[in-house]
């Protein structure tokens, strides 16, 4: 019988992904659950890598924090609100501000030495090598 390891953040962050999807859904929902900015992440694999697109428009590379401990990657960031120009008056204004942290915890173990970053255009590139999983052996313990 094989044990499946629990990982309560994991599930945590399924929940608020799912939470944070409804809430997307409705922008004008009357109130503001999250205040901060929330960019929108995939994550895919393939053979050799684990691959993260982030999108992250109207920032700058160099106000993008990311950091892999545990194999868990987190990217960090602040999209700064451009100085308030007194004589305009707006009609809308749906554009976003704040600080933001992304945690996610990678689906394979990954080398921390071999991860590829890029950032261009408003898009957060960034590839993970796997590492090769030993296969597990079983080992039947005789009883004396």
């Amino acid at each position: 019988m094989a044990l499946i390891k629990f990982e309560l953040f994991k599930e945590l962050e399924t929940l608020h992904d799912r939470m944070q999807r409804y809430f997307d859904d409705f922008p004008n929902f009357g109130f503001n659950v999250y205040e901060n900015f929330y960019p929108r992440i995939d994550i895919s694999e393939d053979k050799d890598n684990i691959n993260v697109i982030a999108e992250i428009p109207g920032i700058k590379k160099d106000e993008i924090k990311i950091t892999l401990q545990d194999n868990i990657l987190t990217i960090e960031g602040e999209k700064k609100k451009e100085s308030e120009q007194k004589e305009k008056n707006f009609f809308r204004s749906e554009r976003i501000y704040g600080f933001f942290k992304r945690c996610f915890t990678l689906p394979e173990l990954v080398d921390s030495e071999k991860v590829e970053a890029k950032f261009e255009d408003g898009m957060l590139n960034i590839q993970l090598k796997k590492i090769e999983q030993k296969v597990k052996s079983e080992k039947v313990i005789e009883l004396k």
